[in-house]
């Protein structure tokens, strides 16, 4: 086999880092075990933008701490002495168990968080393509040690994102993210397509607003089903909606909490690009007891489109998994 079609999940998230990610995903050919992350991982990172990014937080020294600040969250697997340590780097393709754990400066499992929107950790998995999203509620064992059952459809790479403040005084919020590697034969899906509307179970859902990058807005979001508008979300971990934003190529992670308002059918986020580019919006929302999730393409700073791909539901409809 062309060795240049064999991608590990090291070599992804190198790729990925600097940009090329599909340039490397576009073969297909096996995924193999990667390598570890460990401290050194984040020197890897793309050079910071001059314009702050929501989500950043400070690194290890003056220097480490001023680049992670212009940093947004999810490019670091090591930051401000904690670590997101994945027991379970490769999965199988379909339902298996995930365990990780979160360490501090010494080595040793955090076990205290500050509880924020519900939870002490919030947790998510995401495919390099951005066509597979999951917001997963991992349970903690009393030695600091997380796990939760996840469904990861297909071989290909994988990010993990812990997003979670420390129960220390002053602390601030920190987003971590590591690289997973689902074996396999790996054929990545297309970007689907810029689009104002997404159908999830019956439900159409309207973006409005725009994205810009260094300038914060408002992202709008109108929940409808059967072309009448739902006028009773339900709350989901304190809010009735909750947004995540995945940056196409490298993965930056923006998670945006709703303005106040409700219940529906608008839910409005204010939020700001770090960059120019094309992102992946995903929206969890609850209705009658149950959580669904629906995604957008969408560009900032009048990055070009991504060429139009078939049209297809995300892989993200059952991406919440309770412990």
């Amino acid at each position: 086999m062309n060795t240049g079609v064999k991608i590990t999940a090291f070599a992804a998230a190198l790729a990925a880092t600097f940009g090329t990610a599909y340039g490397v995903g576009k073969g297909v050919g096996p995924v193999e075990e990667p390598v570890k992350p460990g401290h050194g991982d984040h020197a890897a990172a793309p050079a910071p933008s001059k314009t702050p990014a929501a989500g950043g937080h400070g690194g290890h020294d003056e220097g480490a701490a001023t680049a992670a600040a212009d940093l947004p969250g999810g490019l670091q697997v090591s930051q401000d002495g904690y670590t997101l340590a994945l027991d379970t780097p490769t999965p199988p393709a379909g339902r298996s168990v995930l365990k990780f754990s979160i360490k501090d400066a010494t080595g040793r499992n955090v076990t205290a968080f500050t509880t924020e929107h519900g939870k002490e950790l919030h947790f998510i998995v995401a495919s390099r393509d951005l066509n597979t999203f999951r917001h997963l509620h991992p349970v903690k064992a009393a030695d600091g040690t997380w796990s939760v059952d996840a469904d990861l459809p297909a071989a290909g790479g994988y990010k993990a994102f812990a997003d979670f403040k420390p129960a220390t005084p002053g602390a601030q919020g920190i987003t971590l993210g590591a690289d997973l590697a689902v074996p396999g034969v790996h054929a990545p899906k297309p970007l689907p397509a810029v689009a104002p509307t997404a159908t999830v179970d019956g439900y159409q859902v309207r973006l409005g607003g725009t994205l810009d990058p260094g300038k914060a807005g408002e992202l709008r979001l109108t929940v409808t089903k059967a072309g009448k508008p739902v006028t009773d979300l339900q709350p989901y971990l304190g809010a009735y909606g909750h947004l995540v934003a995945l940056r196409d190529g490298d993965l930056a992670y923006l998670h945006v909490h709703p303005n106040e308002g409700g219940p529906g059918p608008d839910v409005s986020f204010t939020a700001t690009a770090p960059s120019p580019g094309t992102y992946r919006l995903f929206l969890d929302f609850q209705h009658q007891g149950e959580v669904r999730t629906a995604a957008f393409t969408v560009t900032a700073g009048g990055a070009k489109a991504p060429a139009p791909a078939a049209a297809e539901p995300t892989d993200g409809a059952a991406g919440h998994a309770h412990g």
